[in-house]
């Protein structure tokens, strides 16, 4: 799914008038936040588009089927960032694709300017999606380990 920048979306709304406001939403509903649903149904299209299954994504991030099913419909919440990570990497997440999803959880994207998120986002960039591979890659560095 390709991105809208949200000044992109911003200069849309400069021209959109109060009639044209349900259009707007309409053509523009995958890049808005649902806080309700918004998550969930973000993970599932970014899953669904790459062609891999959920259950595939629950046992690529160490999560039982069960645990990973509870946080991604958000029934249960972590407070535990890697776990999110761990999904996103699972996931062949791109670091646009992460952020956002970090972001519609309620938690922080990844931070260039913060050295463990710095190996995790040239992680990905480089398509190192395993998370032992990563693990490596981050305990080699002396930060902590995403498992």
């Amino acid at each position: 799914m390709q991105e809208k920048p949200t000044n992109e979306l911003n200069q849309m709304l400069e021209n959109t008038r109060p009639e044209g406001l349900d259009t707007f939403l309409k053509e523009n509903s995958r890049y808005m936040a649902d806080a309700g649903k918004a998550f969930y149904y973000y993970m599932k299209d970014i899953i669904d588009e790459k062609n891999i299954k959920l259950k595939d994504v629950y046992s690529f991030a160490g999560l039982s089927e069960s645990y990973g099913s509870q946080i991604l419909r958000m029934e249960k919440h972590t407070t535990d960032r890697d776990v999110i990570l761990r999904l996103c990497l699972a996931g062949r997440f791109s670091v646009l694709e992460a952020n956002r999803a970090l972001k519609l959880y309620g938690m922080s994207e990844l931070y260039a300017k913060d050295p463990r998120d710095a190996c995790l986002i040239v992680a990905i960039n480089n398509r190192i999606f395993d998370i032992y591979e990563i693990d490596d890659l981050l305990a080699g560095k002396g930060f902590k380990k995403i498992t």
